[in-house]
C-alpha cells in the first residue's frame, strides 16, 4: 500500500490552473489531479490564506472519493484565497466564473465548497455564463450523452440536488423545509457507523459519542445518530461547547438541531469554547465525529480520546488530523492502527453520491432512493473492507489500498 500511495501522491495533477484577479488581491487555482475517465470533479471552495498546495492535496482526496461514490472520474477541486467576508466577495466570484466557465462546460463539475452558496452564488453565477448545471462538465467529458439524453441528465441533477425532503424519517419533526443536499451528507456520517456496528459486530444503541462541529454534516450526523439511541456527551464548535457525560438523547439533541442559527450552536446550556475545549477531549466516548474544519485533531487530542475509551472515529472532515500529510500521516496512522477509523473517502461520501445517482440512467427522485443509495453505497465499501482486513485496526488503510488499487 506504501509503495501506491507514494506513487499516488507524488504524480503531479495532471491540469493546474492559475488565476490571479484583476480587480482584488484574490488568487484562485483549479487543480486536476487527472481527467479519468474524461471528466473530473470537485467542490469550489473560498477560504483565506488558501495555498495552492492544499488545493492540489484536496484534489486526489477527491480523487479517491470518486472510487467509491463514483463515477469513474479524476479528482479536482477549484480554490480562491480571499477573505469570504470581504464585501467584494461577490465581484471576485464573478470574475472567478467567467474564466472557468469554459471548463465547467467542458470536463469539469463543481459543487459548494466552504464558504459558497450552492443557491445564492454557485448556482446564479455559473447561469449567467450559460452553464446548465455546475455539474455539467461531468456530464459532457463522462458520459458524452446525445442532446435528449444530456437534458435528461442535467434535469436530474437540478431537480435532485434542489429536492425537498418529504419523508420524515430523514429530517427533524416540526422544522423547516429542507433540501436532502443539507442533510444527506451527516447522515452518511451516521450510516457509515451503523455499517461499522453491523459489519464488526455490536450495536450503536447504547453508545456514546462525540460531535466536533455544528454545521450541516456534523449537526445532521448527530440528529441521525440520536435517532438509533446513541448517547451524544459533548459537542464542540466555534461559539463554544456542550458538554453531557449522561449523553443527549434523541429529543435535546433534535431540539439543538432546530435552534441552530447559520451553523452556530445555539443553547442555554452552551459554555466559552476554552473551557468547553478543555473539557471536550477529556470525555469518555466510543464515537468520535471530526466534523469541523480540516487538521484539528492533534496527537495529544488523539490520545485523550483513546484515554478515555474511544474505538471508533468516523471523519467527516476531509483531513481531519493536524498532520502535513495527504493521507495516512503519523497521526492518522496512530488512530487507523490503534482503534477504528473510517477514513472521509468512504463516511463523508454522500453528496458526492447522490450526484452520481442523479447523473445514472436508471433513477428515483423519492427521499427512499436517494437516502438509501448512500447508505447502499457506504456499506459496500466498508464491507469490502471488511472482506479484506477482518480485524476492527486499519480499516482506513485496507480502503486506501482498495481506492489506489483502482487508480492504478
Amino acid at each position: 500500500m506504501r509503495e501506491l500511495l507514494k506513487k499516488f501522491e507524488n504524480r503531479q495533477p495532471e491540469i493546474v490552473f492559475e488565476w490571479s484577479d484583476s480587480e482584488t488581491e484574490a488568487e484562485g487555482w483549479l487543480v486536476i489531479d487527472s481527467l479519468r475517465g474524461g471528466a473530473a470533479g470537485g467542490d469550489t471552495r473560498m477560504k483565506k490564506g488558501l495555498e495552492k498546495k492544499d488545493v492540489i492535496q484536496l484534489a486526489k482526496n477527491t480523487a479517491i472519493k470518486y472510487t467509491i461514490s463514483g463515477p469513474p472520474i479524476g479528482g479536482a477541486k477549484a480554490g480562491i484565497n480571499f477573505d469570504p467576508e470581504d464585501p467584494r466577495k461577490e465581484g471576485v466570484l464573478k470574475r472567478w466564473f467567467h474564466v472557468v466557465s469554459p471548463i465547467l462546460k467542458s470536463y469539469f463539475g463543481t459543487g459548494a465548497g466552504i464558504h459558497i452558496s450552492e443557491s445564492k452564488e454557485l448556482i446564479p453565477l455559473t447561469e449567467n455564463h450559460g452553464l446548465w448545471h455546475p455539474q455539467e462538465g461531468i456530464v459532457t467529458g463522462h458520459f458524452t450523452p446525445e442532446g435528449p439524453k444530456k437534458i435528461r441528465k442535467i434535469g436530474q441533477l437540478r431537480q435532485g440536488l434542489s429536492k425537498i425532503i418529504e419523508n420524515p424519517d430523514y429530517f427533524p419533526p416540526g422544522s423547516a423545509k429542507y433540501r436532502v443536499s443539507d442533510m444527506i451528507t451527516g447522515f452518511g456520517l451516521a450510516a457509515a457507523v451503523l455499517h461499522y456496528y453491523q459489519l464488526w459486530g455490536g450495536s450503536a444503541t447504547g453508545k456514546k459519542a462525540m460531535i466536533q462541529g455544528w454545521g450541516n454534516v456534523g449537526a445532521a450526523a448527530a440528529y441521525f445518530l440520536a435517532k438509533e439511541g446513541v448517547q451524544v456527551v459533548g459537542i464542540l464548535s466555534l461559539e463554544g461547547a456542550i458538554i453531557d457525560p449522561d449523553g443527549l438523547d434523541e429529543a435535546a439533541i433534535t431540539k439543538l438541531f432546530l435552534s441552530k442559527e447559520k451553523n452556530k450552536l445555539v443553547s442555554t446550556k452552551r459554555i466559552p469554547f476554552e473551557e468547553g475545549n478543555e473539557k471536550f477531549w477529556n470525555l469518555s466516548a466510543d464515537i468520535f465525529i471530526p466534523a469541523a474544519k480540516s487538521r484539528l485533531v492533534d496527537k495529544a487530542k488523539l490520545e485523550k480520546l483513546m484515554a478515555g475509551g474511544l474505538t471508533l472515529i468516523a471523519s467527516g472532515a476531509n483531513f481531519p488530523f493536524a498532520e502535513n500529510d495527504i493521507f495516512m500521516g503519523p497521526i492518522s496512522t496512530l488512530a487507523d492502527e490503534k482503534i477504528s477509523l473510517i477514513p472521509d473517502f468512504i463516511s463523508n461520501v454522500g453528496i458526492s453520491r447522490l450526484a452520481a445517482y442523479l447523473m445514472s440512467d436508471r433513477v428515483l427522485l423519492t427521499d427512499e432512493a436517494l437516502f438509501g443509495d448512500v447508505s447502499k453505497t457506504i456499506h459496500k465499501a466498508l464491507k469490502q473492507c471488511h472482506q479484506a482486513q477482518a480485524s476492527p485496526n486499519k480499516i482506513a488503510q485496507t480502503a486506501l489500498e482498495i481506492a489506489l488499487q483502482q487508480l492504478g
